[in-house]
């Protein structure tokens, strides 16, 4: 059990705190309630271009990195459609660098022509390198197009086009700036060997100052139900035919989530996992069969992907694909298969909240979607889906009419 201290500063900044005393270190994790869904159609990768600009140099403090390395520490960042997350990690004795650090970016960045500048050049360096020179680099984008087509997940995190990026100036930094990144649209996690009231101490002294913004209204367009399979064949430069298989399922807090995530485990977890031992280990007709969710605050998907060895055609991976997700669909699991999923995500669960830094990471995540406490509901909430429930889950995704395909084919000139 998680023991979660909570504090809510006058600001609206929310605070959960876990003392760690096997370590000598604390770790700040700050999470910005804003994601790429947030983004204007005709301006995306404002939400990832800015995970790099928290780095260029805050109102007070010229360069991040520095500082806080001379006091031992270190941090990183991540961004996805839903959230951005912040996070650092430091010995306890000089805490309060930390502190400083993240809330003066808080309070504002710089916001220099030079910074901007510098920043975009990364996110197009690396739009080209992951998405545009990597072998199967454009299927996450290509594959939420053709799933999507009103909400504002149908674009990747990076966003949709070079120029979105090319085109931002200062103004248009500034203004998603001050409408997403404040302290009341933001959680602190503080995890690590440190005192609750010292917490709450530095806490109000370096971010109580700052003062609460008007957050922009989130008004999402709904996707509308898929009542039809669709079907995309693209031909790249990559050494193996591929197919990538989209359905439509529920948002990550639906109280049947869980059920969806047993499923994909089931399907692709482990060497004795069903598409492994059956298209790969048995019947040796693919050499790599995967399945997993999105995991979105929004509705979803769950992903099928597979690459057919030679002589397999895309069509005909397709339909051995859908043919495990059939037999799931009209016939439940059997309660050792559910138990060995719920088994392996037990010990997971159990050993990744050791680490102090991920437990801060968690604490945040599971605040953000309704309370920090959560995180200690987790395994129970595992637990308590049965063999009924994942059939449910299977039979009423696992449709073809709920479906986006892409046939990935391989080019000549990598065969």
């Amino acid at each position: 059990m998680i023991s979660i201290n909570y504090h809510l500063l006058n600001n609206g900044l929310r605070i959960v705190h876990h003392k760690d005393v096997s370590t000598q270190m604390v770790a700040l994790n700050i999470l910005y309630d804003v994601g790429s869904k947030d983004e204007n159609p005709d301006q995306t990768g404002l939400a990832h271009l800015f995970e790099h600009l928290m780095f260029g140099g805050s109102v007070h403090i010229p360069e991040y990195d520095m500082p806080l390395q001379y006091a031992g520490g270190e941090n990183n960042a991540w961004t996805n459609s839903d959230m951005t997350n912040y996070y650092l990690t430091i010995p306890r004795q000089n805490v309060e660098t930390g502190f400083w650090l993240e809330s003066d970016r808080m309070l504002s960045l710089a916001f220099t022509q030079k910074s901007l500048e510098v920043q975009k050049q990364v996110v197009i360096e690396e739009f080209k390198q992951r998405y545009l020179n990597q072998p199967y680099g454009d299927v996450p984008a290509l594959l939420r197009e053709l799933a999507y087509k009103v909400h504002p997940y149908r674009w990747a995190t990076i966003g949709k086009e070079i120029f979105h990026i090319e085109q931002v100036n200062l103004d248009d930094a500034k203004n998603f700036f001050f409408t997403h990144y404040a302290p009341n649209n933001a959680i602190l996690s503080v995890s690590g060997n440190i005192e609750f009231e010292e917490v709450v101490s530095l806490s109000g002294k370096w971010f109580g100052p700052i003062p609460e913004r008007n957050i922009k209204r989130r008004c999402l367009l709904q996707e509308p139900v898929q009542n039809e399979a669709r079907l995309l064949e693209v031909e790249r430069d990559v050494p193996l035919d591929a197919v990538f298989k989209a359905y439509k399922m529920p948002a990550r807090t639906a109280p049947d989530f869980y059920a969806y995530d047993i499923l994909s485990d089931v399907l692709a977890n482990g060497r004795s996992s069903r598409l492994y031992r059956q298209l790969v280990m048995e019947k040796k007709l693919f050499s790599e069969a995967n399945a997993y969710v999105s995991g979105d605050l929004e509705p979803g998907l769950f992903f099928v992907t597979g690459k057919p060895v030679a002589g397999v055609s895309l069509k005909e991976a397709d339909e051995l694909l859908c043919e495990e997700l059939e037999v799931l669909r009209h016939e439940p699991i059997s309660d050792r298969e559910a138990e060995k999923v719920k088994n392996k995500f037990e010990s997971n669960e159990l050993f990744g909240n050791i680490n102090y830094l991920n437990k801060a990471a968690n604490m945040a995540f599971y605040e953000l979607i309704g309370n920090a406490g959560d995180i200690n509901r987790q395994v129970d909430l595992y637990r308590n889906i049965s063999t009924g429930q994942i059939k449910e889950a299977a039979n009423k995704t696992f449709r073809p009419e709920n479906c986006s395909t892409i046939y990935y084919k391989a080019g000549k000139t990598c065969r």
